[in-house]
């Protein structure tokens, strides 16, 4: 699997699982008339948004991404994984955290909020990581694939050669050819 489809996939569990959090959470404090819950999680997924914008800045996601793509190995053939199985293998934790929190959401609608937060914050922390490592990937012309690992451990990259990087993309003219000297004529 990309490691960018990988980090995409991220990042929309995550926000999807803080939407659905969400909802829960609203949904749970109206049926117990908590308006202090819905009052706090206003205030919460705030700060969380707010933080998370922050943390998601371009160089910070550089920074976050340079220690594992520094230490990809090497390699001149694709990894055979299938990529559903390497997505659910790390990011199994993302589903198991929102089921939890949301059946907690029904008996305490705090921690439904909360955990909606921190959903949220990390969404936006992670938002520019693919856009890095598809800069790096083109500035370097080789792709990164993710090897099947736990998400227990930490992420294992694999780098390969682009194939076609070199390529202009679908839909742009190629560049005129270049003019010659009039005293050429």
């Amino acid at each position: 699997m990309l490691f960018v489809d990988l980090l995409r996939l991220t990042v929309l569990l995550i926000g999807g699982s803080a939407t659905a959090l969400g909802a829960v959470t609203v949904v749970a404090a109206r049926q117990d008339a908590d308006s202090a819950t819905l009052i706090f999680a206003g205030g919460w997924w705030t700060l969380a948004a707010v933080l998370g914008i922050l943390l998601g800045g371009s160089s910070r996601a550089g920074e976050a991404m340079a220690r594992g793509l520094s230490s990809a190995r090497t390699a001149t053939s694709l990894p055979t994984e299938s990529p559903g199985r390497i997505a659910f293998l790390r990011l199994w934790p993302i589903a198991a955290f929102a089921i939890v929190v949301g059946g907690l959401a029904w008996l305490l609608p705090q921690v439904a909020a909360v955990g909606t937060g921190f959903a949220i914050l990390n969404a936006l922390a992670w938002r520019n990581r693919e856009r890095v490592v598809t800069a790096i990937e083109e500035r370097d012309g080789v792709r990164f694939y993710v090897e099947p690992t736990s998400a227990l451990e930490p992420i294992r990259l694999v780098r390969t050669p682009g194939l076609g990087r070199d390529r202009m993309p679908a839909g742009h003219p190629p560049p005129p050819p270049p003019e010659r000297e009039a005293a050429e004529s």
